[in-house]
């Protein structure tokens, strides 16, 4: 269903974000090239974002608030996604454990146009394993892989006691306080369901910087 749900979004919000993207400032960093490769970056990325929204309404939403929604998630993207920025993507590798990932697959794609390397792992030993044979920049988990309904926080954990600080965010199906609080007690930089504060926990756990 998932190529339905991105070919909807591209036709009922292509004409808003690319007059939003023809509209931002011309980037610092100069190279017409660079430039044109940036913006569409930022453009694609947006796409992938406003799909993953679409895809897993809240509820009560509407076609105008999802109209708004993608709106938002182009403006955060062009003020997050600088030429600086996506130079330090470019150099990214994340690992992504969820036994299901093609309920992920448009966050997926919005990480790897603006430049990251995402490596799949459908289980905790998995993970761990891939941890072990090479370094990460930042972890994403969901949060419950048969048979444990709790797999974000073990894998956090045993990544914890073990003394590996790779950033963690725990992608799942809440973003309730509760969760928010106990994610960020075990150690991971927080726990969302929403696409737009996952790239942003994915910038916070790169730095932010080059």
């Amino acid at each position: 269903m998932w190529p339905s749900i991105l070919l909807f979004v591209l036709i009922r919000f292509a004409p808003s974000l690319r007059e939003f993207f023809s509209s931002i400032g011309e980037f610092s960093f100069k190279g017409a090239g660079f430039e044109a490769s940036a913006k569409r970056k930022q453009a694609e990325a947006a796409a992938a974002l406003a799909a993953a929204t679409t895809s897993k309404p809240e509820a009560g939403a509407t076609p105008e608030t999802t109209a708004k929604e993608a709106r938002a998630i182009a403006s955060f993207v062009a003020e997050s996604a600088t030429p600086r920025v996506l130079r330090r993507l470019g150099r990214a590798t994340v690992l992504w454990a969820d036994d299901r990932p093609n309920n992920n697959i448009y966050e997926r794609q919005a990480l790897e146009v603006l430049g990251m390397t995402v490596v799949i792992s459908t289980s905790t030993d998995d993970a761990l394993a891939k941890l072990k044979d090479r370094k990460f920049d930042a972890i994403i988990s969901d949060m419950g892989r048969p048979p444990d309904p709790q797999a974000g926080y073990t894998l956090l954990d045993r990544l914890r006691s073990s003394g590996d600080q790779t950033p963690f965010i725990i992608y799942a199906g809440s973003r309730a306080p509760e969760h928010r609080t106990e994610a960020r007690r075990r150690g991971a930089i927080g726990c969302t369901n929403r696409p737009d504060e996952l790239l942003d926990m994915v910038l916070m756990a790169l730095g932010r910087v080059a």
